[in-house]
């Protein structure tokens, strides 16, 4: 604007310039001061609504319309204990797998101590908490993405070029396909999550994929078949499969359902709370927080 007016100075009969200085005036600044300002409210996410800031667009698990509509609301997370409510927190995020942790740490602050165990489904499956449970010596229960289909008997069936059915040779350091082929150890990259976790993946690939009766089903490259490993995440996810398909993990995995499932089922069908009154996430909190006293109360008086 300062090069404009300064050229208008020079030649003011300049009407070009002046409609173009309107333009920039009554138009392109207000847009571009509306954009910051917008930008400033999504911070990290990818959409607000415009009645409540903080509410993100989720896909909510009530889809009447079974569209996969999309709603602003809130990610609650909480913990408990012979369903009593332990603690909670509300997330302006949609996913679970980046709650774990805050959530785990806001639960210290409340009650002074981490839990023993924590028994999580799989969307909280993940190297950065698997980690985080190793690293603060908590028991972890913790499903990963795949482990429901690993465990149906034709898994390997329907899926035998996934990653999961190649066998590792430790000692030459080499996956082995189920024709036989061996992935040698080509590269290792950095990764960065989608959280910010940083960590390692190592690339191997297969040294002569052509003439692979299989290929087209195995690989859609043109070239040989590579596959991308998280050397700790396998690690984290062996030890999360013996876990969980030990006895003890079979019956907390059962017992989990019992848990978090029957104190949300209580909330929404049996009273009725199926959205919040409040607005902002410090309003919704304290919402919450009552909605949980009251359930805590409730559930005293018939324990």
């Amino acid at each position: 604007m300062e090069k404009i007016n300064e050229r208008l100075r020079k030649n003011q009969d300049n009407k070009e310039l002046k409609a173009a200085k309107k333009k920039i005036e009554t138009d392109y600044l207000p847009r571009m001061k509306k954009y910051e300002e917008q930008e400033e409210i999504f911070e990290e996410r990818n959409s607000y609504s415009k009645t409540d800031h903080d509410a993100t667009f989720m896909r909510m698990k009530e889809d009447h319309m079974g569209n996969g509509q999309l709603k602003p609301g809130y990610n609650v997370q909480i913990g408990t204990q012979n369903q009593f409510i332990l603690g909670y927190s509300i997330y302006r995020r949609p996913g679970d797998t980046g709650c774990l942790i805050e959530h785990l740490e806001k639960q210290k602050e409340g009650i002074g101590f981490y839990p023993e165990q924590v028994i999580a489904d799989a969307g909280y499956g993940s190297e950065e908490n698997y980690q985080y449970l190793e690293e603060q010596e908590i028991e972890g229960y913790v499903k990963y993405n795949s482990f429901h289909q690993e465990q149906k008997r034709d898994y390997k069936k329907k899926h035998p070029y996934h990653v999961a059915n190649f066998v590792y040779h430790e000692e030459i350091d080499q996956y082995e396909c189920p024709q036989g082929k061996r992935l040698v150890w080509l590269k290792t990259e950095p990764y960065r999550s989608s959280n910010g976790h940083e960590s390692e993946r190592r690339i191997y690939e297969c040294q002569d994929c052509s003439g692979c009766p299989v290929k087209d089903k195995c690989t859609k490259a043109s070239g040989n078949r590579r596959i991308q490993i998280g050397v700790e995440l396998e690690k984290y996810r062996q030890q999360a499969r013996d876990k969980l398909n030990s006895e003890e993990g079979r019956a907390l995995r059962s017992l989990r359902s019992v848990e978090v499932e029957t104190v949300f089922g209580r909330l929404k069908q049996n009273w009725g709370f199926r959205r919040f009154l409040l607005r902002g996430i410090e309003k919704v909190s304290t919402e919450w927080g009552i909605l949980s006293i009251a359930h805590n109360i409730a559930k005293a008086a018939v324990a």
